[in-house]
């Protein structure tokens, strides 16, 4: 890997004894894969993973680096990073994206095949459990790009240190290091990494946002309290998820075709546990028709919540669908959830699989 040639901001290196808690999450598994491609932060996570196992880590940890053909320099990359894992004394395998590239949303459908390419490989090694190596200051651009889009309180909690992927747990560990301290652990390590020029690419949402954020922090919207604010936001948010969940098992009932939600409840709950009873509701009768990363938007969610009111109001029946399910509206006020039929659930999965 070519060194990177500017200076690294100010950071402390990661020390030995910090890891235990860093990597908390990788113990007791029968199997990880970490993602690595190269770059900065993914070197640093493969770094102290090895260190980790070095102390006494036992958990088996393998490597996955992605090459999506999409740049020259991607296959060297690759190799590159496989070099470094043996080094490390890590396994790794070169995964490679042999779709047809798509003429438009590269980056999303990426990104999709990427996830997709990993998890087919910890499936194969009987591992549970991805990580990638997101930092505090990504933590901090997510939550200044949500906030752009006018996010509720699950999009400003950003990204959660875990949450579940393609049937495995996605780790994050590293959500709470800044980068500048990956990379003084990397050069404290005398390692090198590779910069991806699409990171500077204005281009790019996250781009845009990095650039935003550094002119911001003068004001003192730095990248630790955007990171703070995505902690509480996230906190807030499980409380209200285990609230709607409680609820959902009071006044949800299964009909036979689907489930039905009780008129009484529904209409005592407050305005945002109501939307989240829909959401679980569309989640359970159609699970496969989302991304369990990306919940459906929010904008469709309130839409829906929105004409169910209108409806409900006035004593009007209504039929609408959502997120792979259709909902009915009764007269009485009662909601019936059912699986849409496969006809319609492709265009409906396809405008509902985006966070806000």
């Amino acid at each position: 890997m070519a060194p990177t040639g500017a200076a690294a901001p100010a950071g402390a290196a990661i020390a030995d004894p910090e890891l235990d808690a860093l990597l908390r999450g990788f113990e007791a598994r029968p199997g990880l894969v970490l993602a690595v491609s190269g770059g900065a932060d993914s070197t640093a996570l493969m770094l102290l993973a090895a260190r980790w196992r070095a102390l006494g880590g036992a958990t088996p940890i393998i490597v996955g680096t992605v090459d999506h053909g999409l740049r020259a320099e991607a296959a060297a990359e690759c190799e590159a990073v496989a070099a470094q894992a043996a080094r490390l004394a890590l396994p790794c395998r070169i995964l490679r994206w042999a779709a047809a590239r798509p003429a438009s949303r590269l980056q999303e459908r990426a990104r999709a095949a990427r996830y997709a390419l990993l998890a087919g490989l910890a499936r194969e090694v009987g591992a549970d459990a991805l990580a990638t190596a997101h930092t505090l200051d990504d933590q901090a651009e997510t939550v200044l790009m949500r906030l752009a889009r006018g996010s509720g309180i699950d999009g400003l909690a950003a990204m959660r240190p875990s949450t579940p992927r393609l049937g495995l747990t996605h780790l994050r560990p590293l959500l709470a290091c800044p980068r500048a301290g990956l990379v003084a652990t990397l050069r404290e390590a005398g390692l090198s990494w590779v910069e991806d020029p699409s990171n500077a690419d204005p281009r790019f949402e996250r781009v845009r946002a990095r650039r935003l954020l550094a002119g911001l922090a003068g004001a003192g919207l730095t990248a630790p309290r955007l990171a703070v604010l995505a902690a509480r936001a996230g906190r807030a948010a499980e409380a209200l998820d285990r609230t709607a969940r409680a609820l959902f098992a009071e006044i949800v009932s299964a009909d036979g075709t689907g489930l039905r939600i009780a008129a009484a409840g529904f209409a005592a709950a407050a305005p945002e546990l109501r939307l989240r009873l829909i959401a679980l509701a569309a989640e359970a009768v159609a699970p496969a028709a989302t991304d369990e990363a990306y919940p459906p938007r929010l904008e469709r969610l309130e839409a829906l919540g929105a004409a169910i009111e209108v409806a409900r109001a006035a004593g009007r029946p209504l039929r609408r669908s959502f997120a792979g399910a259709v909902l009915g509206l009764d007269r009485s006020g009662a909601l019936a959830v059912a699986a849409e039929g496969p006809r319609r659930r492709g265009s409906a999965v396809n405008a509902a699989v985006r966070r806000t």
